[in-house]
C-alpha cells in the first residue's frame, strides 16, 4: 500500500519540479512579440493578435525546453553552486533523462506549432533554438559572444511578432530592438560585476572576462545607438502616419533611457524587470511612450 501511494506523490514531485525548470516567471519576456505589430500600428487587428498569440505561446514552449536542457548540461556545475543546487535537476528532484526528454518535446513541439501559423515563424524558432543550444553547449563561456546571443533571443522575438502576423519590419525598428537588447543584457552583466567587485559575490565564470570599464563601454555605446536609430525610425513613422506624435515619442523614450542608465551605473540593474517595477517615473516615462506612439499610429 506504502508503494502504491507513494507511486503518484513521486510523480508529481517530478512533474512540480519539471514545471519550476521550465520558468513560467521568465515567460513576461516573450511579450516582445508584440512590439512590431504595435510598431506597426496593427496591435488592434483581431487577426495579427491571433498570429502573435501562436508566437507568444511558440517562444514560451522555446525558452522552457531550453531552460530544461541547459540545467540537464550543467547539472555538475550547478550543484557546486550555493543557490543554482536548489534548481529541481541539480537537486536531483527531475531526472536528467526526464529533463532532456521533455526539453526535446518542447523544443520540437514549437517547430511544429509554429509551421501551423507561417513557415517564417518556423526559421525564426529554428535559429532561436539553434543559436541558445550553441549557448547552453559552449557559446555561454565566449566573451562577447555570449552577450549577443542573449541579446539576440529579445530581438527574434520582436521578429517573430512581425514575420507571424506577415508584417514588414522597419530596418530602424530591428536596429533599435536589436542595440536596445544589448544594452539591457551588458547592463544587467555590469550590476553583477560591480558586485562582485564591491562584495566578492558569487558571479557566473564567464563575467570573469569581463571588466567593469568594458561592460560599462558596451552599454554606453549601445544606449547611444539606440537613440540614434529610434530618431530615424520615429521620423519614419512622422512621414507614414503623418502624425507629429511619433516625433514628439522620443522625449520620453531617450528620457526613459537616461532614467534607466542611472541605475546600470549605479550597480543597480541585476534584474531589469525589478528596476521597471520599482521606479515610479521610469513606469510614467514608459506610459507617456506608449501614449504617444498610441497617438501617432491611432
Amino acid at each position: 500500500m506504502t508503494d502504491v501511494l507513494a507511486g503518484p506523490t513521486n510523480a508529481g514531485r517530478v512533474a512540480l519540479g519539471v514545471l519550476r525548470t521550465m520558468r513560467p516567471r521568465q515567460w513576461v519576456k516573450n511579450v516582445v512579440v508584440l512590439a512590431a505589430p504595435f510598431a506597426a500600428g496593427h496591435i488592434s487587428n483581431p487577426s495579427v493578435l491571433r498570429a502573435v498569440l501562436v508566437a507568444f505561446v511558440v517562444f514560451c514552449l522555446a525558452a522552457s525546453g531550453i531552460y530544461l536542457i541547459n540545467d540537464a548540461k550543467d547539472v555538475a556545475a550547478d550543484r557546486a553552486h550555493p543557490t543554482k543546487r536548489n534548481r529541481p535537476v541539480a537537486a536531483g528532484i527531475v531526472p536528467v533523462p526526464v529533463a532532456i526528454a521533455v526539453g526535446t518535446v518542447l523544443l520540437l513541439g514549437a517547430v511544429g506549432l509554429s509551421f501551423t501559423q507561417d513557415w517564417q515563424l518556423a526559421v525564426v524558432i529554428g535559429v532561436y533554438e539553434a543559436v541558445q543550444l550553441g549557448y547552453c553547449f559552449g557559446l555561454k563561456h565566449e566573451p562577447v559572444i555570449d552577450l549577443c546571443i542573449v541579446a539576440s533571443g529579445f530581438l527574434l522575438r520582436a521578429i517573430a511578432g512581425g514575420v507571424a502576423a506577415n508584417l514588414v519590419l522597419s530596418q530602424w525598428f530591428l536596429l533599435t530592438t536589436a542595440f536596445g537588447s544589448l544594452f539591457m543584457v551588458s547592463g544587467k552583466r555590469y550590476a553583477e560585476v560591480q558586485l562582485f567587485e564591491r562584495t566578492g559575490a558569487e558571479i557566473r565564470s564567464s563575467l570573469r572576462k569581463y571588466s567593469a570599464s568594458y561592460l560599462r563601454f558596451v552599454w554606453a555605446t549601445s544606449v547611444a545607438v539606440v537613440i540614434a536609430t529610434y530618431g530615424q525610425w520615429a521620423f519614419q513613422l512622422n512621414e507614414q502616419f503623418r502624425s507629429v506624435w511619433a516625433e514628439i515619442s522620443i522625449v520620453p523614450f531617450v528620457i526613459a533611457l537616461l532614467r534607466y542608465a542611472v541605475d546600470v551605473d549605479g550597480g543597480n540593474a541585476g534584474e531589469p524587470e525589478d528596476i521597471v517595477l520599482r521606479d515610479r517615473v521610469l513606469q510614467i516615462l514608459g506610459v507617456c511612450w506608449v501614449v504617444t506612439l498610441g497617438l501617432a499610429f491611432y
